[in-house]
């Protein structure tokens, strides 16, 4: 139970985060990607919630960091961002870290 509310954290984070970048960018993405924003926000911090419910703080934290991770890559594939090598290599690091600590 645990990993599916790290995966609303997780998945309600990147959503959360591509949705209002790309909104900004856009005049018609304020229109409704913004509020989407704020839908997966709440998901995420619910999620967050629940999980700390059954799971310690010093697991629940440093695995919803995959976020930073995945919104890395999604930003390069879907938002069309130069990424470079400096934040690829944190990027991994952090990962890294989620795998070290999902053991």
């Amino acid at each position: 139970m645990k990993w599916l509310y790290l995966c609303g954290i997780v998945g309600g984070t990147v959503c959360s985060d591509l949705l209002q970048s790309h909104g900004m960018r856009t005049a018609d993405g304020r229109r409704w990607k913004l509020p989407l924003s704020i839908f997966f926000m709440a998901v995420s911090f619910f999620s967050f919630t629940q999980l700390l419910r059954i799971a310690p703080l010093s697991f629940a934290v440093p695995a919803s960091a995959a976020s930073i991770a995945i919104d890395t890559c999604l930003a390069r594939v879907i938002l069309k961002e130069k990424i470079e090598l400096r934040r690829w290599a944190g990027a991994i690091l952090v990962a890294g870290g989620v795998i070290l600590l999902a053991q």
